[in-house]
């Protein structure tokens, strides 16, 4: 959220999966979060460039709640 030009951050917590319970700071009330988690790569290619490979956990903003802590739930469907 902007007041006056000047980004307001906002406390929001994780509901349900790996980030269940994780508290973070927002701005602009997003709709989604992305949370990520790196992978181990078992045999990376031996030439080009190096992978990295992160699980991707997708979690949507709770309309109905409109105060501090905002509030995100984990999306088992998603992307």
């Amino acid at each position: 959220m902007t007041q006056d030009g000047v980004t307001v951050w906002e406390t929001a917590v994780l509901d349900g999966g790996p980030a269940d319970g994780l508290r973070i700071r927002v701005a602009d009330r997003p709709g989604v979060v992305q949370v990520t988690r790196p992978c181990a790569v078992e045999n990376p290619p031996a030439t080009g460039p190096a992978v990295q490979v992160a699980a991707l956990y997708v979690y949507r903003r709770d309309l109905r709640v409109t105060a501090e802590p905002l509030r995100y739930g984990f999306d088992a469907v998603s992307p």
